[in-house]
């Protein structure tokens, strides 16, 4: 933070369900915002406007997250229009599930391209720009503990993204940057509830305690913290799943 200008945060897959949530709640916190998005600038200038309109700072910004020079250029957007980075929230990340033995290797190549590579290339870019004071917060997921069938390949992606996390926070010792992962729980959101039935989307969840499915805002609530107070939790996954083990 410099000065008394506003903490900047980036905020990659920005226009999703949990997404668009932890943009709201960091702009409500008083940050600026740079709003990621992939392919739909509709959907982002929609996500800048609630911002704008709730009183908030937010933009929005291109980019394919596994490709360094757009990612390059996404944070050279951030520096230049905001003034640096504070905090960067990797949201983006693609779902696609079947038993291992039926998975087609396309669908775990897009998805290990996403989820893997993109978040990589994100942190990296990251951990060289982001200011002292800062966070840098990766998604993984309940599912890589609950071992559940059909998940196989996307539990494998945030189960690298679990090393990544507890690796990078070792590796910006003396930084004064934080790197922690949240795990989301069955959460309704439109990747989670795509071609579950209803039996299905019931059961995941009673799997809670609380006996609900989360909600975006649950897991934004927990980003949040990382992303503000949080200056010592390090080097973790939070598990965000109302209780699911």
């Amino acid at each position: 933070m410099t000065g008394t200008s506003p903490r900047v945060a980036v905020v990659t897959g920005a226009t999703g369900g949990i997404g668009r949530a932890v943009v709201e709640r960091l702009a409500a916190d008083g940050m600026s915002v740079v709003v990621h998005y992939a392919n739909n600038a509709g959907r982002a200038d929609e996500v800048v406007q609630a911002v704008t309109a709730a009183g908030g700072s937010a933009i929005p910004a291109p980019a394919d997250i596994a490709e360094p020079e757009q990612v390059q250029a996404l944070f050279d957007e951030a520096e230049q229009r905001l003034g640096g980075v504070d905090v960067v929230v990797n949201t983006a990340g693609v779902m696609l599930l079947a038993p291992l033995a039926e998975l087609d290797l396309a669908d775990f190549d897009r998805m290990q391209r996403t989820n893997v590579r993109g978040t990589f290339v994100v942190s990296r870019e990251a951990a060289r720009r982001v200011r002292p004071g800062g966070a840098i917060i990766n998604f993984s997921s309940t599912v890589v503990k609950l071992a559940l069938p059909t998940y196989t390949a996307y539990a494998a992606t945030k189960g690298a993204v679990d090393a990544m996390t507890l690796i990078l926070a070792k590796e910006l010792r003396g930084r004064d940057i934080t790197v922690n992962a949240v795990a989301p729980g069955p959460t309704a959101t439109p990747l989670f509830l795509d071609g579950k039935d209803q039996p299905t989307i019931d059961h995941l969840a009673s799997m809670a305690p609380l006996e609900r499915l989360g909600r975006p805002e649950d897991v934004a609530e927990a980003v949040a913290f990382l992303a503000g107070p949080a200056r010592w939790v390090n080097g973790q996954i939070v598990y965000v799943n109302g209780g699911v083990s």
